[in-house]
């Protein structure tokens, strides 16, 4: 035996002990094991937890994959579509401007037309306005009855035995057709009733013309008072024969003697709108001495319809039923005579035309333009 100290325990207490201390190990063991259990299914639990989500997060991932393919998808078509839409508009755009320049030319060459139309139109339908009609002392041949003109100038034929008497006076005039009859004393017992009617005229009231502007002619007016006829004639023609002005060569110029305007003619038809065109032309008809005249176009025109109404003079009476007792100066002067004193209803007479039987007399009846004593 050796000398180191050996003992072999036996004693019961102490065997307690020590088994009592492997079952507390073992208990302690038992406990770590289920710790270690609990938290291996923790664990678990939390690594199924996890590729849950994870595959949760795959699926999202997948279907924001898929919804992101389809909006990229959409947008291009969307894009596409926006893109055919915005050409679409812009070849509506370019259609569109060229139908409005279509429409511009249209309207240009419609505009030039009613200019060209309201030239040919300006004077087609014209209401005659009302003038008061006379004798004025006048007779005529009846060659001119067809001649039109807006200024009255009208052929009345007289009945045998009868005449025409015109006052100064309306009022007087009145007064003879208000007493209507009327008893004439001539040389000696011989006396004549004669009764007293009114004159009736039939004149236009309104006049409608086919008209067309006239490629040759143009109408000047605004002339100079002051210059002679043909020394007018002359300038106009040498003006207006000058291409520098606008001219052409001049075929002949009239007056207009009723208007005061002046027409041109040019042997060619390309001149007159020009002038037309320009409106207002300074003319030289003295040296050193200009006037401005107006060039309007020149209308042709035929009447197409002429309406007519019976208008009353206020100043002529026509006398009725005298018989031929004498010769025609004589009668006529004792009428006359007659007419002109107040005492027979009477007044200051302006014109007096007898036709006596078997004759036939044209009177003219002419504007009646009051003097400054009616006027006032």
């Amino acid at each position: 035996m050796c000398d180191e100290d050996f003992s072999l325990i036996t004693d019961s207490q102490g065997s307690q002990n020590t088994l009592d201390g492997i079952l507390n190990a073992i208990s302690k063991c038992k406990v770590q094991h289920n710790q270690l259990l609990k938290e291996q299914q923790d664990l678990s639990r939390a690594r199924d937890d996890q590729e849950d989500l994870a595959k949760q997060f795959r699926q999202r991932v997948v279907k924001l994959r898929i919804s992101l393919e389809e909006d990229d998808n959409n947008q291009a078509r969307d894009v596409d579509s926006e893109r055919k839409k915005i050409a679409a508009l812009h070849d509506e755009e370019s259609r569109l401007k060229r139908e409005i320049q279509r429409a511009e030319e249209e309207l240009q060459l419609e505009e030039e037309s009613a200019h060209h139309l309201k030239q040919q139109t300006d004077v087609s339908t014209a209401a005659v306005p009302e003038k008061k009609v006379v004798f004025t002392g006048e007779t005529g041949d009846g060659a001119n009855t067809l001649h039109f003109n807006v200024k009255p100038h009208i052929v009345y034929p007289m009945e045998e035995g009868t005449a025409l008497i015109t006052f100064e006076d309306e009022e007087v005039a009145q007064k003879i057709l208000s007493l209507r009859e009327h008893k004439v004393d001539l040389d000696g017992d011989c006396a004549i009733t004669l009764e007293a009617k009114l004159v009736q005229l039939l004149v236009p009231c309104q006049v409608e013309m086919d008209t067309e502007v006239c490629s040759r002619r143009i109408l000047v007016s605004n002339l100079p008072k002051k210059v002679g006829e043909d020394r007018l004639l002359d300038k106009l023609e040498i003006h207006f024969a000058k291409s520098k002005n606008g001219g052409g060569e001049v075929d002949d110029s009239d007056m207009l003697h009723d208007s005061g305007n002046v027409v041109i003619t040019f042997t060619e038809n390309n001149i007159a709108k020009g002038l037309a065109d320009k409106l207002y032309h300074d003319v030289e008809f003295e040296k050193g001495r200009k006037h401005s005249v107006k060039v309007t176009p020149f209308l042709n025109g035929e009447i197409t319809s002429f309406q007519t109404r019976l208008s009353a003079c206020g100043r002529t009476v026509l006398l009725t039923g005298i018989p031929a007792v004498m010769e025609q100066e004589n009668l006529q002067d004792l009428l006359e005579i007659h007419f002109q004193k107040t005492s027979n209803g009477g007044g200051e007479v302006d014109a007096f035309l007898y036709n006596p039987l078997g004759q036939h007399t044209l009177a003219l009846f002419e504007e009646d333009c009051p003097t400054e004593d009616q006027s006032q």
